[in-house]
């Protein structure tokens, strides 16, 4: 197979024939790497400067090589561009248009690095932006939980444990266990983007290179902390990729899970809540069929990012140092978790300030199960009755209040005391749902008091 000048590539010098059609399509990464044009033309500006500064270009080779960019940056997003499979990835692309435009100016560009440094480094530069994209979509969706707490903070519904009810809680400090999940997250997101921020560029191959290129000028341009310590571990590391999913795939674990509780209180068995009619979709079949497919979307779609990150984790375990073509297979786990979650964070911080809430069911709940029982105990060992002794009292309280069909609260005084003599008629100021929630005021507690302190403690942490 001959080789075709309209389809030369820039390393085929030691190649005797043509790459075959089928090897073209197979190996090409251009279809999905197109979307690092801003930050591969980012970084090649930035190298471009260095090379001027260190003398390896002159400043009207420099002058040429950053127009050119820029013109074909505006290409690109007026959709002038086209993309060639020929030519394998955006990297190669983009300097076989600029060569074409500039000439030789621009087959110097390269100097100094490798497609293996240059990808490290766009890929960082990508992701160090997404991740602050990301975390703003966070810090939404935690302002629309603590508005709605705020407003909730003496709202009493079912606490659940085994989906059971347990004891009363305030919906406010429900949502703020919600608001924790998410906070950890943004501080996981950050604590990421500190490793993200290294730069790879300088690294070349593998080995460096023997130019006098100054890493750290260059790294200031771009915006990075530091620069990789390593030139083998800066060009195969991938960590700060799989960092990333595994974060990605916390929260929308913890969408999923916050997701779920919206599915069953919209469901009618609960009706705690009302989804708008914008969050949800009909049936084809059943007319009266309101459906919460957002939120089960949302559920769905953490097995997506959750197999990104295992996706990544397969790939670089049998890798040795230093780069390989395996590689190119990290860009579209990553792309998709980055996509998946920024929507799905996305939906989720507009959907919390639309919901509806049926106080009424949630209290109605909230007075099943029995859920003041541990009230009554506390309210036994503060008369002195031993821990064990006063749960077994109240349990077989609970027992006879089951046989007769009556909540605690219903009990009269005199059913109660059969159980224990030190039940007072003060008893009955526990057995309520608000007197459950009232009496647990201390921090972490349920207490609307102390929901509403803790949302001022999140405003002024600024989460």
């Amino acid at each position: 197979m001959t080789k075709d000048p309209q389809n030369k590539k820039l390393w085929d010098g030691r190649f005797s024939e043509a790459t075959s059609a089928a090897v073209e399509a197979f190996t090409a990464s251009v279809t999905f790497d197109k979307r690092l044009f801003r930050h591969d033309i980012r970084g090649s500006i930035a190298h471009a400067q260095m090379l001027r500064q260190v003398g390896v270009l002159s400043l009207d080779e420099y002058t040429a090589i950053e127009a050119g960019l820029r013109e074909i940056e505006a290409d690109i997003e007026a959709g002038k561009f086209d993309w060639s499979v020929a030519l394998e990835d955006v990297h190669m692309n983009i300097e076989a248009r600029l060569t074409e435009r500039i000439g030789v100016a621009g087959k110097k560009l390269h100097t100094g690095r490798s497609r293996n440094d240059q990808v490290a480094t766009d890929m960082r530069l990508y992701l160090r932006d997404e991740i602050d994209t990301i975390v703003g979509f966070v810090d939404v969706a935690c302002e629309a939980l603590l508005d709605l707490a705020e407003q909730e903070a003496a709202t009493v519904m079912p606490g659940f444990t085994h989906l059971q009810v347990a004891q009363p809680v305030t919906f406010g400090h429900h949502l703020l266990a919600w608001h924790e999940n998410l906070r950890r997250d943004r501080g996981r997101l950050l604590d990421c983007r500190a490793r993200v921020n290294v730069m790879p560029l300088g690294a070349a191959a593998l080995a460096g290179t023997t130019y006098p290129i100054d890493r750290t000028y260059t790294a200031q341009l771009l915006g990075f902390a530091t620069v990789a310590e390593n030139s083998l571990d800066a060009v195969s590391d991938r960590d700060f990729a799989i960092e990333f999913c595994a974060a990605a795939s916390l929260i929308m674990v913890h969408l999923s899970r916050f997701s779920e509780e919206l599915i069953l209180w919209a469901s009618a068995q609960f009706g705690f809540v009302n989804l708008p009619d914008r969050f949800c979709t009909g049936s084809s079949i059943m007319p009266q069929k309101k459906n919460p497919d957002v939120p089960e979307l949302i559920r769905g779609k953490s097995g997506r990012v959750c197999g990104d990150l295992v996706s990544l984790l397969t790939l670089m375990k049998g890798q040795p140092l230093a780069y390989n073509k395996d590689n190119q297979e990290d860009k579209e786990p990553l792309f998709d978790a980055v996509d998946t979650v920024k929507a799905c964070l996305d939906l989720f911080g507009q959907m919390i300030p639309a919901l509806q809430l049926n106080c009424d069911a949630m209290a109605r709940a909230a007075l099943q199960g029995y859920s003041t029982a541990t009230d009554l105990a506390d309210y036994l060992v503060r008369k002195g009755v031993a821990f064990r002794d006063a749960h077994d009292a109240v349990g077989k309280a609970v027992g006879f209040a089951i046989k007769a069909g009556k909540d605690l609260s219903q009990l009269s005084l005199a059913e109660l005391k059969q159980f224990s003599s030190v039940i007072d008629a003060d008893v009955h100021n526990v057995l309520t749902l608000e007197g459950s929630v009232n009496a647990r005021n201390h921090i972490g507690g349920t207490a609307p008091e102390q929901v509403r302190a803790a949302i001022k403690r999140a405003r002024s942490a600024g989460s």
